[in-house]
């Protein structure tokens, strides 16, 4: 099977792309996954690491050609509040349950979820569903992890019951 096993960060390729690949978040952080272009080209895709795809980026295959990632629309919630003492306790609140979030400008939107709508709604916010890509922010060791370098190990002093790690998991 043809592979792609390396990325050509948005603006740094030019030319026609081979095929296109729509992909929700969950899909564009993933290092290792069988993926079929929208003009039906099949591929895995095979990184050393796992990404954070943007929009624009290019998977290099192994003869050259590179396929264009989109980030596909999701179903989101827009949250916001009437001051930003009131966004902020929202985001200590999604924080705390490690949910991804992208933040805007007053604003944070998140995957639509009935149950953190009405825990947020309940706190004094407005919430609002709509459907578009979502770009979460990456975390704190996001930019010492695509350098290369090891992230330290996550301890925060209180148990959230997270799961463990499949060993065959290839994120």
């Amino acid at each position: 099977m043809l592979r792609a096993t390396q990325i050509a960060p948005a603006g740094q390729w030019q030319g026609s792309p081979a095929d296109v690949v729509r992909l929700d978040y969950d899909r564009r952080t993933r290092r290792r996954l069988t993926l079929i272009g929208q003009g039906g080209l099949n591929f895995l895709l095979d990184l050393a690491r796992a990404p954070v795809l943007a929009a624009g980026d290019g998977l290099m295959l192994e003869d050259g050609r590179i396929v264009a990632v989109e980030a596909a629309p999701e179903r989101l919630m827009e949250i916001a509040c009437g001051d930003a003492r009131a966004l902020s306790r929202v985001a200590w609140h999604l924080g705390n349950r490690h949910l991804p979030c992208e933040i805007g400008v007053g604003t944070l939107l998140i995957r639509a979820d009935h149950v953190i709508g009405a825990m947020v709604q309940g706190l004094g916010a407005a919430v609002r569903e709509l459907e578009r890509p979502f770009n979460p922010e990456a975390g704190a060791y996001a930019a010492s992890a695509a350098a290369g370098a090891a992230a330290p190990h996550h301890h925060h002093g209180h148990a959230h019951g997270h799961a463990e790690q499949d060993p065959d998991d290839e994120r």
